[in-house]
C-alpha cells in the first residue's frame, strides 16, 4: 500500500479541517465517525436549543450593569458579548462532549493515522479501549486544568466595564480557538503517549496554523446545525496534521 503520510502540497490550519470533512466521509473511516457523531448531535442538539431561547434575557440583563454613561454602548455591545458567551458555552459543551467521547475519538484518530501513513490499522477493539480508559480520561482531566486557569482570569475580564466587555470577547475567541486545536490534536499525540507538554510546545510551532484550524473550528462549533458534525470531522484534520506535521519527529524522539 503507499505511503500517503506526507502531504505534497502546503495546506494552512483551516485548510486541515476541510480535509477533515472528506476524510471523516472515506469507506474505513465511517464506521468510526458514528459515535462521536451521536454524542455531538445529542448534547449540542439539546444545549444550543436551551442557549438560543435564553440568549437575548441573558445579554440584555448583563448589559444593565453598565454605568449609565456608557449606555450608547450597548447596542455595539450587544453582538460582543453574544460571541464571548457562544465561544464560552460552545467550548464547555464540546469539553463535555469530548469527555464522553474521548475513548472513541482516540480510536478515530488512531485507525486514521494507520489509514493515511499506510500501514496495518491497530487489531483494538472494545478490551484495549476499556484499558486505556484511565489513561485517556486522566488526559482530558489534564487538558482542563490547562484550560481552567486561563479561563477563569478571563472571565474576570469580562466584568471590568467597558475594556473587559470589549476586548474580552476577541481575547476568549483567540483563546478557544487554540484550546480547539489542543483538544483535538492532541488525540494522536496521547495515542503515542507523548507527553501534554511537549504537545503543546510541539503546536507553538505552527503557532498560525494551530489557530486558524481552532478558529474555524470554534466557528463551526458555535453555529447551530453546524456543530451537530464539528467532532468527527476536527479528529479527522487534526490527524492529517498531526501526520503532516508532527508525527516523524515525536515517534523518533
Amino acid at each position: 500500500m503507499p505511503n500517503t503520510a506526507l502531504n505534497t502540497t502546503p495546506i494552512g490550519g483551516a485548510g486541515y479541517f476541510f480535509r477533515g470533512i472528506s476524510l471523516a466521509m472515506q469507506p474505513g473511516t465511517r464506521r468510526f465517525v458514528v459515535i462521536p457523531l451521536l454524542v455531538n448531535i445529542l448534547l449540542f442538539g439539546a444545549a444550543f436549543g436551551f442557549v438560543l431561547t435564553r440568549l437575548d434575557d441573558w445579554i440584555t440583563s448583563w448589559l444593565e450593569g453598565l454605568p449609565g454613561w456608557l449606555d450608547w454602548l450597548s447596542y455595539l455591545l450587544w453582538p460582543l458579548l453574544a460571541i464571548a458567551l457562544l465561544v464560552v458555552l460552545s467550548y464547555f459543551f464540546s469539553t463535555i462532549a469530548n469527555w464522553i467521547a474521548a475513548p472513541f475519538n482516540g480510536l478515530l484518530a488512531e485507525h486514521l493515522e494507520a489509514k493515511l501513513t499506510g500501514e496495518t490499522p491497530p487489531d483494538s477493539g472494545l478490551k484495549d479501549m476499556l484499558k486505556d480508559l484511565p489513561r485517556i480520561l486522566h488526559r482530558e482531566w489534564v487538558k482542563l486544568k490547562y484550560y481552567l486557569p486561563k479561563a477563569i482570569g478571563l472571565l474576570i475580564l469580562l466584568w471590568i466595564p467597558a475594556i473587559g466587555q470589549t476586548l474580552g470577547p476577541v481575547l476568549w475567541f483567540l483563546f478557544s480557538a487554540w484550546m480547539m486545536t489542543i483538544q483535538y490534536v492532541d488525540y494522536p499525540f496521547d495515542n503515542h503517549k507523548i507527553p501534554f507538554i511537549t504537545m503543546r510546545d510541539a503546536l507553538k510551532q505552527y503557532r498560525g496554523k494551530s489557530l486558524s484550524f481552532g478558529s474555524l473550528v470554534m466557528l463551526c462549533t458555535m453555529t447551530p446545525i453546524l456543530n451537530l458534525f464539528v467532532m468527527p470531522v476536527a479528529v479527522c484534520g487534526a490527524t492529517a496534521m498531526w501526520v503532516d506535521h508532527y508525527r516523524k519527529p515525536m515517534i523518533s524522539l
